[in-house]
């Protein structure tokens, strides 16, 4: 068996490593440790199936006969499942990695100064032109502006801001960045908040806390989403407008942020032209008067540009049950051919008892246990959504409860089912217009 590893505490570079060989070297297990940091805690939460990734616990030591570290090359890093690995002596060793520091002796090693660890296996995929998906380059970005702080760090080299360059041209999403990473904030920054914050109005509508702000900018400023982020927070409301008047090239910026599921800023902001999805968004409009767009803006929160997305616009249905006397082997069959990640699973009175998914097979270590009823590998931590609630206390909960898929009730019985697949297709606002 061949693995791939990374460092214990990961953060969003060791992912990006570890889902980027992936791509170099598929027929290897990713293999993340049970350790990882907050920010990437979230994002695994709604992202996990898509990688395919492995717990250490899940693997079979024994059976391992390469070895893939990426983002360190130090045993005292790995998973302490690892360590008896460095006294395999027939163990061939690969290792991917920007650190000099490293105890793990490799036959084949990659060592670079990059900013980040994530630039080598993309200088790779680039080399050996491998095909990679939106979200990968999206993860990918993440990983190698956290290690960069947004390619500003010191140690950034321009092999970074390539790689940079790369995963933009195959469609990485810096919106989604913007939700996991905390980018810099530097004296022009501070200036405008500050100004905006002494600008400041706040109103109410339809029960909502709002705060629009006006200010005058001149040429280009960069992270102006974050500085929208942190006046929503100072001025302590739902929903906050900013509006950044360009003079000198007679444009205007639109931001707006939302920290309510009733008000969709994605929706808003494509009304006036732009995009986003719920929770921010933005447009840029030429020629427009800041006051007359504010006024635009606030018509529209006023009208029916309130998010009228709930569970009922994206859950999955009708829902596929599975009897819980019913074969492992059976409904591993039904899983491949509907082609879905897991169902849930119900007695004789059609009452919910449990939620089978394809990590849950990973207990079946025996051919024999393919003859067991379905409810010996379920898991029984049920986690239930009403019907009327919004798609983000879905994806709240998924984040919450560490879970790839909730049943949506409606008076007791399951009417429909939220997978991540439908809360990414919402947080990444490819839902129809």
């Amino acid at each position: 068996m061949k693995i791939i590893t990374t460092h214990k505490g990961s953060d969003f570079d060791a992912l990006a490593c570890l889902v980027a060989a992936t791509v170099i070297y598929p027929d290897a297990k990713p293999v993340l440790p049970g350790t990882v940091n907050a920010n990437l805690k979230n994002f695994l939460a709604i992202h996990k199936d898509i990688f395919d990734l492995w717990a250490p616990n899940e693997v079979d030591l024994d059976t391992i006969d390469t070895l893939i570290c990426v983002d360190t090359h130090s045993w005292s890093r790995l998973d302490q499942r690892f360590s008896v690995l460095s006294e395999k002596s027939d163990l061939d060793i690969i290792v991917w990695d920007h650190h000099e520091e490293g105890d793990i002796q490799a036959r084949e090693s990659h060592l670079s100064r990059t900013g980040s660890a994530v630039t080598l296996l993309v200088q790779q995929i680039e080399k050996e032109r491998k095909l990679i998906t939106p979200i990968q380059a999206t993860l990918f970005l993440i990983g190698l502006y956290e290690d960069t702080g947004h390619l500003t760090y010191p140690s950034t080299l321009p092999e970074d801001a390539y790689a940079a360059g790369f995963l933009l041209s195959r469609r990485a999403d810096l919106n989604i960045l913007g939700t996991f990473l905390q980018p810099a904030y530097g004296k022009k920054q501070k200036e405008i908040l500050f100004d905006m914050v002494q600008r400041a109005e706040r109103n109410e509508i339809k029960g909502f806390s709002l705060s629009v702000s006006q200010v005058e900018i001149q040429g280009r400023v960069e992270n102006l989403a974050m500085v929208m982020q942190m006046y929503r927070e100072l001025m302590n409301v739902d929903v906050a407008i900013g509006i950044f008047k360009d003079v000198e090239k007679n444009k205007c910026m639109v931001i707006g942020r939302s920290g309510v599921d009733e008000i969709n800023i994605g929706v808003l902001m494509r009304s006036i032209g732009g995009g986003g999805h719920p929770g921010a968004g933005s447009a840029l409009v030429k020629g427009a008067n800041p006051d007359a767009l504010l006024e635009t803006v606030l018509e529209l929160l006023k009208g029916n540009q309130y998010s009228s997305i709930m569970l009922s616009d994206i859950m999955s249905y009708p829902v596929v049950t599975v009897k819980d006397d019913t074969p492992v082997g059976d409904v591993a069959m039904m899983l491949r051919e509907m082609g879905c990640s897991g169902m849930p699973v119900v007695d004789d009175s059609e009452n919910l008892v449990g939620v089978v998914s394809r990590r849950d097979f990973r207990k079946v270590k025996k051919a024999n246990q393919m003859q067991s009823p379905i409810k010996a590998i379920m898991s029984r931590k049920i986690i239930t959504i009403d019907y009327d609630r919004s798609a983000f206390e879905a994806a709240r909960l998924m984040i919450r409860h560490d879970i790839g898929r909730i049943p949506v009730m409606k008076d007791g019985k399951i009417i429909g089912i939220i997978s991540r697949s439908d809360a990414m297709m919402y947080f990444y606002d490819l839902l129809p217009d």
